[in-house]
């Protein structure tokens, strides 16, 4: 039985609807019995079946930020487009609030699937998947599961576990670090526990100290800002619960991602702090792999972490190159 969502009627994302697209609210469930909020683009005027995309994404945001954008521009190409909430955030089910986890969340992509697959307007042969940043990263790692995914993008990813377990350039990269965060973690949880709640870890901080990296002013600028601010947000506001990261310190992705058979394409900026992962990933996901010539990887000159959220106002997202990569592994033989 599927929880019953409460779902905001009136539009609330922080990028204009567009005409070209029908835009609807929807549901599904995941494996684990979670509800999960959808946003549905389709184009207007658009017959039969049609090639699919789920977006979802970034870590901490919501679908009426970047994954909306990147649906509702993709679906004026011609796919059906979702943008959903992960587990736990946003409009979606799931309790308790505002916890992230490396299996839940790989999962809540292929429940995306199953909803696509039975929509009658989609061709289920034809579904593809987008995650930006964290989000990216699960990408990946479903397209490594779930044989039903034709097509993968993954947009200025980040790989969570590895973050998390090894900190930012991997320089808490040792047994003695990570026990520490470990011991830290866990004297969270008996707090939590004792207190029946769940502290948070909070959001993008606000305000904004003049010695912060550039990657933290980076993340201000979208999420603290009318860019990007959005109230149900994360990191527009309080955070994750700060035990969060437990499982991902524990329970790495990727493990199999060089043998992935579909379609991925790798999209990351060139002078984005978070770069190095989706070198890495992409290195790591060809190595030994029979089905690499349909693997790429793709920088954008001059772009930084969030102008793959939003274009960043040099239209930093490469669209035609996404629908391009679509139109070839999920309409290639569509007449």
């Amino acid at each position: 039985m599927e929880e019953k969502l409460k779902l905001t009627k009136e539009w609330d994302k922080v990028f204009p609807k567009s005409e070209k697209t029908d835009h609807a609210k929807a549901t599904f469930r995941n494996r684990y019995g979670i509800t999960l909020a959808c946003d549905v683009y389709r184009p207007k005027g658009a017959n039969g079946k049609l090639s699919a995309i789920a977006v979802c994404g970034p870590f901490g945001a919501v679908k009426e930020q970047s994954s909306g954008l990147y649906a509702q521009t993709l679906a004026e190409r011609g796919f059906l487009t979702i943008a959903f909430d992960p587990s736990f955030t946003g409009e979606s089910g799931g309790l308790p609030r505002y916890v992230a986890s490396p299996d839940i969340n790989t999962e809540d992509f292929s429940a995306a699937v199953d909803y696509l697959s039975c929509r009658e307007d989609v061709d289920p042969g034809k579904i593809g998947i987008l995650g930006i940043c964290g989000w990216g990263g699960m990408a990946l790692n479903a397209a490594a599961m779930d044989t039903r995914i034709k097509a993968t993008v993954a947009s200025t990813m980040y790989d969570m576990t590895r973050v998390n377990a090894k900190g930012y350039f991997d320089a808490a990269d040792s047994e003695e670090a990570r026990y520490e965060t470990k011991k830290a973690l866990n004297a969270q949880r008996t707090i939590d526990y004792q207190n029946g709640t769940y502290e948070l870890g909070g959001g993008v901080v606000d305000p904004l100290p003049d010695d912060a990296p550039f990657f933290v002013k980076d993340y201000y600028d979208y999420y603290k800002t009318k860019r990007g601010y959005h109230p149900r947000s994360l990191n527009s506001n309080g955070g994750w619960n700060k035990t969060s990261a437990l499982s991902f310190i524990n329970m790495p992705i990727l493990a199999y991602s060089n043998e992935i058979r579909s379609a991925v394409l790798i999209v990351h900026g060139e002078k984005a702090h978070s770069c190095y992962f989706s070198k890495d990933a992409y290195a790591a996901m060809i190595k030994d792999n029979k089905y690499a010539e349909n693997k790429e990887l793709l920088l954008i000159p001059d772009a930084v972490h969030t102008d793959l959220y939003d274009g960043g106002g040099k239209n930093a997202i490469p669209i035609d190159r996404l629908a391009a990569f679509f139109e070839k592994y999920l309409k290639e033989d569509r007449t």
